[in-house]
């Protein structure tokens, strides 16, 4: 695209190159390096129960056997009271009540976004007062978006291109997530790997009510690709597979509605997304990640959102360094005015 934000936007590894170029620039090419070096039950009930009898007295010789007396019937036990079923962080099963509002990153990879600088709990308490800005007509619900699974300039010892983010860091955002009443979102830059298969790799965290997914499909490779390189791709089934996939679990331990965002910088991002089917009690979020000057950020919107299927969502992203780069960041006001509304602003 040019003369929008997108063709100012860093391809994976970044750069000054547009999507035209098909070469990102080297600017934020050491993300992947970095990047790399970062690290990667269910819970079942059972009850019993137990039946109590009684027994009659037997015959003694020639009398006759007399009938005991019948046992009292025992009373029935009360019913135990149902366990609600699970809601989100602040409340409710539906999403349409907030605007949510968070920060991407991942820790000891500071060009990767805020959340993986300094304290976890003071960047929580950050996105809490930036989200009230944003939350207009709604609730706001603070977001953590965690890369669960990174892209990287080197193939790696199973030929992926891609690390895995540890369990441990995950759970300590997950935590934290609980302990701040937001939301986790696990963020997936698959490289050459199956996308769905790094989704079915982070099934121990998605049965929570309070996680749910994001994709970066711009670092989606296909044979012979290498991220940092070229624009990634994704499509409109594969988003519906990974969708179907979340509403089988919401379906399978009642969740709460479970969101799904996949970020897009350019058109070709997402090829056939007329394909793109939403399930059930999955909210589909398409963010615009375009980068530049207000202007150009709107350019990149109108495009972006054209044409888009029934039933998708919209986010929006912000760049505190590359958009203020001769330019300034776009204003909460700025942000609310764009039609439709987002339903998801993010900051890196």
């Amino acid at each position: 695209m040019t003369d929008t934000a997108s063709a100012g936007r860093d391809a994976p590894g970044d750069g000054d190159g547009g999507e035209g170029s098909g070469t990102p620039p080297p600017s934020r090419r050491g993300m992947l390096s970095v990047a790399a070096a970062a690290g990667l039950g269910l819970l079942a009930g059972c009850g019993e129960e137990s039946a109590d009898s009684a027994s009659g007295a037997g015959s003694q010789g020639s009398r006759s056997a007399k009938p005991s007396p019948s046992a009292a019937p025992s009373k029935p036990s009360p019913s135990p009271t149902p366990k609600p079923p699970p809601e989100l962080p602040r409340g409710g099963r539906e999403l349409s009540r907030y605007r949510l509002v968070g920060y991407c990153g991942l820790p000891g990879a500071d060009a990767l976004g805020r959340l993986g600088i300094g304290d976890l709990d003071d960047r929580v308490r950050q996105i809490e007062k930036t989200a009230r800005a944003y939350a207009a007509d709604r609730e706001p619900q603070p977001v953590l978006e965690l890369l669960a699974t990174v892209a990287n300039s080197s193939a790696g010892p199973d030929g992926s291109y891609r690390s895995r983010t540890s369990p441990d860091t995950i759970r300590r955002f997950h935590d934290a997530a609980k302990r701040h009443r937001a939301l986790l979102l696990l963020n997936i830059q698959p490289g050459r790997a199956s996308v769905l298969g790094e989704v079915k790799a982070l099934r121990e965290w998605l049965v929570h009510p309070d996680v749910g997914i994001a994709l970066d499909p711009e670092w989606e490779m296909g044979p012979g690709e290498v991220p940092g390189n070229t624009y990634g791709r994704t499509s409109g089934k594969e988003l519906t597979d990974v969708a179907r996939h979340l509403s089988g679990i919401v379906a399978e331990h009642d969740l709460p509605q479970k969101p799904l965002v996949f970020h897009q910088v350019a058109m070709s991002v997402v090829q056939d997304q007329s394909a793109l089917r939403p399930q059930p009690g999955v909210v589909l979020i398409k963010s615009a990640d375009g980068i530049g000057s207000p202007g150009m950020k709107r350019d990149t919107w109108r495009q972006l959102v054209k044409n888009q299927p029934e039933g998708v969502h919209t986010g929006f992203k912000l760049f505190y360094e590359e958009d203020t780069e001769g330019s300034r960041l776009m204003t909460p006001e700025e942000v609310l005015a764009l039609r439709p509304r987002p339903d998801y602003v993010m900051f890196e």
